[in-house]
């Protein structure tokens, strides 16, 4: 007598394509970019010294807005030909072409006068501090830990004090 609900429900949840929760996070895959096969999101960085942001992915949309730092950390979010849908530290976002853009990893450190260490230890010497909003180059990440080249000074801070890496990434 509780066999025909259950069936009708079950056969409603596959009609409708979903999945048992537990199903459908075994079987989840992280969303590539449709041209470059790359995940997404994934962070680039400003390679120009200026980049226009657009409103949409062609030369004809209106410019909402310029990058004017280059080495600024970007989150890409979507593409479309040669374009880059992207998103900045304070969430605003837009388009810009892919030639303004560059693989060769910054962040922006997120904690003022953050300690750059030794080695990835906070116990370790402290080579230098740097300021709330200096962009640095990201050389090298562990699970919780990142090597910095900023100004010159290198050193390993904290992963959870920057933005641009992700948390669960690594780097050689």
């Amino acid at each position: 007598m509780f066999r025909r609900p259950l069936i009708h429900a079950l056969l409603g949840l596959a009609l409708l394509g979903a999945m048992p929760v537990g199903l459908a996070a075994e079987t989840a895959k992280p969303e590539r970019g449709p041209v470059t096969n790359l995940p997404l999101p994934r962070y680039v960085s400003v390679k120009a010294a200026e980049a226009n942001v657009r409103r949409g992915p062609s030369l004809t949309h209106r410019i909402d807005w310029v990058f004017k730092r280059r080495n600024m950390p970007v989150e890409i979010t979507a593409e479309y030909g040669h374009w880059r849908r992207v998103r900045d530290r304070d969430g605003a976002g837009g388009w810009v072409h892919y030639s303004l853009l560059s693989g060769v990893r910054h962040v922006i450190v997120d904690h003022d006068m953050l300690a750059l260490h030794v080695r990835p230890d906070p116990k370790t010497a402290i080579s230098a501090r740097v300021e709330l909003g200096v962009i640095a180059r990201m050389e090298k990440c562990t699970p919780d830990w990142c090597r910095l080249n900023a100004g010159g000074y290198r050193g390993w801070a904290p992963k959870d004090k920057l933005w641009g890496v992700k948390p669960e990434e690594l780097k050689d």
